[in-house]
């Protein structure tokens, strides 16, 4: 993998950690009810693969802040890496932030539920709110802009 590769996924990965430690993000970004700006990115795979690994770090680095640590750094980018790989294979821009809303509200769910003492469907109803109003609120847009925006596809997809 050449240099100009590794950078677009370091950047990706950086820009997911901003969204989600730095204030005002950090406050949204754990617990069972969280709304992660940075999920808005979960989109990208629609655009290029680079983004895979790109996501998984960046959720991985910015798990390091979570009160659920253990779990956070482990099940948390596993699931990030799953939606990546769904998004990647939709065929539709509409259906592209759909793999992460999904995938998080139940994996997310299944630890931070029994962690936190919130019912299990509470917290994946939660989770879920705060993934579509990432997701389709702030990445959808954010991926119909890309797409039109030829310099900047480009620039992210060739290496």
């Amino acid at each position: 993998m050449d240099l100009r590769k590794l950078g677009r996924i370091a950047l990706i990965a950086a820009i997911y950690v901003v969204f989600t430690m730095l204030p005002p993000f950090a406050g949204l970004a754990y617990g069972p009810i969280q709304v992660r700006v940075s999920e808005a990115l979960t989109v990208l795979p629609y655009l290029t693969p680079l983004a895979i690994p790109g996501l998984f770090l960046g959720c991985f680095l910015a798990n390091l802040a979570s009160p659920f640590l253990a779990y956070d750094l482990t099940l948390g980018p596993l699931a990030t890496l799953t939606a990546a790989f769904f998004t990647r294979r939709v065929r539709r821009p509409h259906w592209a932030p759909l793999p992460p809303v999904v995938i998080n509200a139940v994996v997310v769910s299944a630890y931070v539920g029994p962690l936190t003492g919130v019912p299990y469907l509470l917290t994946v109803a939660y989770i879920a709110a705060g993934q579509l109003a990432a997701c389709y609120g702030l990445g959808y847009p954010l991926l119909l802009y890309l797409a039109r925006r030829r310099d900047l596809r480009l620039w992210l997809t060739t290496g």
